[in-house]
């Protein structure tokens, strides 16, 4: 599976090489399936701060059988919708992000 490396969005549909260590703290790797389902209209209004916060501060966590690591937490500024983020086995790389309707906590 391959990812482009370790970039960060520049919210204007690019995502830009790091261009100060200062930045390292706002990193999030991500595969190439991740880069192609953002496009989708449903996707693009997930913004990074979410899945960020996701990844760092979730509700719930399992482990898929294919070793993928899901995460959730509610999005406050969605209705408190909950924001599902899929990372790889690294539990670092973004594989997939969507709202889940059928959350339960």
């Amino acid at each position: 599976m391959a990812w482009l490396g370790r970039l960060r969005y520049g919210g204007t549909g690019r995502f830009n090489a790091l261009s100060s260590r200062k930045d390292a703290d706002a990193i999030v790797k991500t595969t190439r399936y991740f880069l192609h389902t953002r496009l989708r209209p449903d996707r693009a209004v997930i913004q990074d701060e979410w899945i960020e916060r996701v990844i760092k501060h979730p509700l719930r966590e399992e482990r898929q059988a294919d070793g993928r690591i899901r995460r959730w937490a509610r999005v406050p500024d969605m209705d408190s919708r909950a924001l599902r983020v899929i990372l790889l086995e690294d539990g670092e790389t973004v594989h997939n992000a969507f709202f889940d309707r059928d959350f339960e906590e």
